[in-house]
């Protein structure tokens, strides 16, 4: 990991129409090139809202964001193709095999050809999926879709990768093979990863930084184990987490 900052988000705030309160309200964040961080928080914290706006689903209402020193605001288009997403939900065709789902979307970032099929292919062997790779996604168990739907989001090699509860719902052995495939993403290919997760052990081991949000502000933002550390009585992060939002943790 460098000091090269890759995202840089300025007094974001977020407000949708009729609501009371900004979903976002002045959220200011600073991520570097190569950094796994974290933004944790409770429902109705703004987790879903800014990552949706980082992805371009949903407009900002004031403050700036770039990525990759591009203006999220007039070169959206240009930044899509630097951000790989994986969304909660399995977004796969079901009865569609693997290696299809891969090369439809390869082909939606523009890759075609041998290069396209190359890419599925290398990915394929990587994530252990070569036994099942011409089979329905129907017939796959939870963890492998959860495989298939990360290799979605990556394989156009973003520089950034988004990452929505990635490991929500699988047995503790699919999740621990799932958070080993993102640290090797991560460390051996240089992806700058932002991630949330209502698994605060995992966090705080997998997160360089992380943001504890609460209605839409940020609580705070460091190093799990300096924050843990600068509140002598929280032995955890997840202990830090409930002090600071006075409630249990839920997904996104």
């Amino acid at each position: 990991m460098n000091n090269s900052l890759i995202i840089s988000i300025e007094n974001l705030c977020k407000h949708y129409r009729n609501a009371d309160k900004n979903a976002l309200d002045g959220l200011n964040l600073t991520i570097v090139e190569g950094e796994v961080f974290g933004v944790l928080g409770p429902n109705g914290a703004g987790k879903t809202t800014l990552f949706s706006i980082l992805s371009g689903i949903l407009p900002l209402t004031s403050g700036k964001v770039t990525i990759a020193g591009l203006d999220l605001k007039t070169d959206l288009e240009s930044i899509k193709y630097k951000l790989g997403v994986v969304p909660q939900e399995i977004a796969l065709y079901p009865s569609l095999s693997a290696e299809d789902n891969l090369l439809y979307i390869g082909r939606m970032y523009g890759m075609t050809g041998e290069e396209l099929k190359e890419k599925v292919d290398y990915r394929i062997r990587q994530f252990g999926l070569t036994e099942v790779k011409d089979k329905p996604v129907k017939t796959y168990s939870g963890g492998m879709k959860r495989r298939v739907n990360l290799l979605g989001g990556i394989l156009h090699q973003p520089e950034v990768l988004i990452l929505d509860e990635p490991t929500e719902g699988m047995d503790v052995q699919s999740r621990a093979v799932m958070m080993e495939m993102l640290r090797k993403l991560n460390k051996e290919e240089g992806m700058t990863i932002l991630y949330t997760s209502h698994y605060l052990e995992q966090a705080e081991i997998f997160c360089d930084r992380v943001a504890i949000l609460n209605h839409g502000k940020q609580l705070v933002v460091g190093d799990p184990k300096d924050l843990i550390d600068r509140n002598e009585d929280r032995s955890s992060l997840e202990e830090l987490f409930l002090e600071l939002t006075g409630t249990t943790i839920v997904g996104s």
